[in-house]
């Protein structure tokens, strides 16, 4: 069976190498670009697994990570926030908040692959 992945993304040249390397492992990738309607995206699309930016355009991923955690359907969908913000106050309030996993941009496709693969039970 094909796990799928959502991917939630503002920037073009991210979303396209994440869904590259994603789809060549066999992932089937959806992805979207906005903060503030993801909630209802994620969802509609009950994806396996989430891969979340914390800069996105109407709503923050902390925001969309607590509203998440906070709803029946997605307490355990495993959340991989992929993110510029580094620091160790972004990783403790992705923690906080439900993270599965905190990985920084830029990344390694092979570090990338490594994590999905960990969250999905693979």
């Amino acid at each position: 069976m094909t796990k799928s992945v959502l991917l939630i993304e503002d920037e073009p040249n991210i979303t396209e190498a994440v869904r590259y390397i994603l789809s060549r492992d066999g992932w089937t990738v959806k992805t979207h670009a906005k903060g503030d309607n993801a909630n209802d995206v994620i969802s509609s699309y009950q994806p396996d697994l989430i891969i979340l930016d914390v800069m996105l355009p109407g709503k923050n991923g902390y925001d969309i990570l607590r509203d998440l955690r906070q709803s029946a359907e997605g307490v355990g969908i495993p959340v991989l926030m992929l993110t510029a913000r580094g620091q160790n106050k972004d990783r403790e309030k992705a923690k906080a908040l439900g993270c599965s996993r905190f990985m920084t941009k830029p990344f390694s496709n092979q570090d990338l692959i490594a994590a999905v693969r960990e969250l999905a039970g693979l």
